[in-house]
Parts: C-alpha cells; sequence; structure tokens
C-alpha cells in the first residue's frame, strides 16, 4: 500500500510538470501572438507585416459552424483589406481531399492554409472549433473567438475591426 501511493505521487508529480510542455498554453489577452511562419503550415502565408489587424481562423472541413463562418469572413476581407486587415484561415483537417473539396466550393477570398502536422493547433490549445484570434497591428492578442454564432459573431468582429483601425487611424 506504501509503495502504491509513493508510486501514484511521483507519476502526478510527472504529470504536474510535464503537462505544460506537452500543452503550452496560448497567449493571453495583450501577449504577443506566435509566429505564424514558426509552424511549417502548407500553403502561402500573406505577408502581415504590415497589417493592421490580423483574425487567425482555426477550422476544419467537418465543422458546420466554420463552414459557415467562411461567408462573414470574405466579407470582412472585401470591406477591411484596403484598410489593412488581414485573414487567415488555418484548416486543421486530416483529410486534405475533404479540406480541398469545400475550399474548391467555397472559395474564399482570404489566406488559407493548413496545419497538416497539427503542431500550430497543438502548440495554441485552442478551446474548441472554430476558434478565431483577432491580433493587432503590433502582434497582440487582443480579442479571441470561440465557435461561430452567425449575425452576433459578425457584429463582434466588426466592432472588434473597428475599434483596432480606429486605434491606429486616430
Amino acid at each position: 500500500m506504501w509503495f502504491s501511493r509513493r508510486l501514484f505521487a511521483v507519476f502526478a508529480l510527472f504529470g504536474a510538470v510535464a503537462m505544460p510542455a506537452a500543452f503550452p498554453a496560448a497567449p493571453a489577452i495583450g501577449e504577443r501572438f506566435p509566429d505564424l511562419s514558426d509552424y511549417g503550415l502548407d500553403g502561402e502565408l500573406p505577408d502581415i507585416s504590415s497589417a493592421r489587424v490580423v483574425i487567425v481562423d482555426f477550422w476544419a472541413s467537418w465543422c458546420a459552424p466554420c463552414k459557415a463562418s467562411f461567408p462573414v469572413f470574405d466579407e470582412l476581407h472585401d470591406r477591411y483589406a484596403d484598410r489593412g486587415l488581414a485573414i487567415v484561415g488555418v484548416s486543421i483537417d486530416r483529410n486534405e481531399k475533404a479540406m480541398r473539396a469545400f475550399l474548391e466550393r467555397a472559395q474564399p477570398r482570404f489566406a488559407v492554409v493548413w496545419d497538416r502536422d497539427q503542431a500550430f493547433v497543438r502548440a495554441m490549445n485552442i478551446p474548441g472549433m472554430p476558434t478565431s484570434y483577432v491580433i493587432d497591428g503590433s502582434g497582440r492578442l487582443r480579442y479571441v473567438h470561440e465557435g461561430f454564432h452567425g449575425q452576433k459573431s459578425r457584429k463582434r468582429y466588426i466592432e472588434e475591426i473597428e475599434r483596432l483601425l480606429k486605434e491606429v487611424e486616430g
């Protein structure tokens, strides 16, 4: 019995120490967002160095709310790209054929890359699907969206983009 408790305590301690390394925390609001080029994403990353606002959206072809968000992201891209908005959709699909079939139908007007090896999604430890991060021009995380809720989400994105653009434009 004594040995079992000790063994359990050793494994519990090891788990507590190893867990943060295995599942790093996503950046908190106000912290610097990770550099997208560090994760070996497949596809062409847009140059976001001069962007005033960046939205990074994790999605998958099997996720209905993810797919429902694409027309809103197209609208946001069309409305704000000339003012400095960049949108990057990060597919976490494991099935490349399903991902490409959805993209062929959706024809998004914003950049889409594929996290083939799941390195970025693991590093971000996203809470659910879809999850979007709104980042300011200095690379700091400002807002997080969990899920997609149609017009309610659309309205929040517009408010946040406008707020961040006003900070830059004065």
